[in-house]
Formats: C-alpha cells, structure tokens, sequence
C-alpha cells in the first residue's frame, strides 16, 4: 500500500508563490493497494491532476468522501475518468441530512453550478452511502466513522497487510478530543486536520479545524508511526508552515511531518 498526496490544502485552493513548497490544491490523496486498485481519499482540486496522470489506464476506481464541503469536492468535475465510459467508478460517502449522497453529489455536477448535468457523464459511477462500518476492498479493509466537523462527516482508516493509514482532513478535537481516536490509533501513517494555531483557534471554535495544542495532544494519545499535518489554511505561506510544524513537533514531544504535494508514503518504511 502506498499513498500519494495531490492535494492537502484546507477551505480554499490556495496557487501562488507563497505556498509552492507544500502545495495550494485542496484534499486528494491516492491510495495504490498491493494489488494495484486505485483508493482515492476526497475530490478536491488536486484530484483534477491525479486523474490526468492516470492516462489511458483501465480498471476500477474507489473515490472515498469525507463529508461534501467544496473544498474536498470541487474537483469531481474534472477528474478525467469521470468521462471515460468504459470506467466504472465507486463514490463512498456519509448520508446526507435531507437527501442522498448520490442527491447531493448529482445536483453539484449539474447547471447551474456545473455546465454539464450529471446524467450525461459518461462513465459508470455507483454511490454508496457509508458511516461507522468496515467492508473491504480487493484484500483492503476500509473503515468508516464519524468525525467532529460540520455536517455528516466521516475519517478513514486503510488496512492491509498489516500495515494502515489513517486519514482525518476535517476534525474538531477542541470540541471532543476523543474524535478520531479509533482510525488514529497505533496507525502507521496519520494524515490529520492541523489547520489553526492557538491564537487562531481562540476566534474559531466551532468552525470543524483542530489546534496545534489539540493535534499534539492527540497525537500523545495516538502514537501513529508518521503524522502529518493535513488541510493547510489557505491564509498559511510555506514559512508559516514550517514554524507551525516545529512548533508541533515541540508539542508532542516527536517527529511531525508536513503534508506536501507529491509527497509519496508508504506505511511502514
């Protein structure tokens, strides 16, 4: 199993000199199972460049939503399999309060928010509506749960093997510390939501992003074998960045990584 990160900015796609180093697409990471079936965690812009580097390959695709705040879908739409007919493709997700994910996702890919109505994409997509449970995939053993953020949102955890990544882009551990905890814990690689200093989340409560306090905290608690800080703000340059990760990694009390785009991780290693 190895994971690729495309995207790990957080709210809003953030281009520009300020954040070359660690990336400004919103969250997409690609999972490679030993098998070799593609497992994409979120559909934000950095979906859009994953999906041309997969060129005229074949076969099916697994796209894994946290929850449907732009940031982590506002990329579907150009993902290039999705115009592939010969592609079938699998959208997990939480339900959503008041209609179907399969709803909401087909009424965000049609006018007026998109020119071309979800029903003339021309692959095969299936939906799967998914909270607090495990299934598997092709030997992958995926679990579910819910996170605290705004609205129906879930994390994920990623087995195989024997080894496991935890991906957590979106939760709010100044609210319920214990957020997260059963996808996190003992996992090998940890890619979790690190949006907010202390002064920031002291104007922020409420909005779904963890403080550095409470992401070292948790990882104390957790004891992942890598963490990474997920979901950058966008108002965060590359230096900014880097002094927050020392200044976690002061926190924890251990190594602490930054997630950049094009980093490439594999559990165990």
């Amino acid at each position: 199993m190895r994971a690729t990160i495309w995207g790990c900015r957080g709210s809003l796609a953030t281009p520009g000199e300020p954040t070359v180093r660690y990336g400004g697409n919103t969250s997409s990471l690609e999972v490679r199972t030993g098998s070799g079936r593609l497992v994409i965690l979120d559909a934000g812009t950095g979906i859009r460049p994953l999906g041309l580097s997969l060129g005229e390959t074949s076969g099916p695709i697994d796209i894994l939503l946290t929850h449907l705040h732009l940031d982590h879908v506002e990329g579907l739409g150009f993902f290039a399999p999705l115009f592939d007919e010969e592609r079938p493709i699998t959208i997990w997700g939480p339900p959503q309060e008041g209609s179907s994910l399969a709803e909401r996702v087909a009424g965000y890919l049609s006018p007026p928010f998109f020119p071309v109505p979800f029903e003339r994409l021309p692959s095969r997509i299936e939906f799967v509506e998914v909270q607090d449970e495990t299934w598997q995939l092709d030997g992958l053993s995926v679990t579910a749960a819910r996170v605290q953020h705004p609205g129906t949102t879930v994390g994920y955890r990623l087995e195989e093997d024997g080894r496991s990544i935890a991906f957590v882009p979106d939760n709010e551990l100044g609210l319920d510390a214990h957020s997260g905890l059963a996808l996190a814990a003992g996992a090998d690689v940890l890619f979790h939501d690190a949006q907010y200093t202390a002064e920031e989340y002291a104007t922020r409560s409420g909005w779904g992003h963890s403080s550095l306090d409470d992401f070292a905290a948790f990882l104390r608690e957790t004891a992942p074998g890598k963490a990474l800080m997920f979901h950058h703000d966008p108002a965060h340059s590359d230096a900014a960045l880097e002094e927050m990760q020392a200044h976690a990694a002061e926190l924890s009390g251990r190594s602490v990584q930054l997630a950049a785009e094009g980093l490439v991780v594999t559990p165990g290693s």
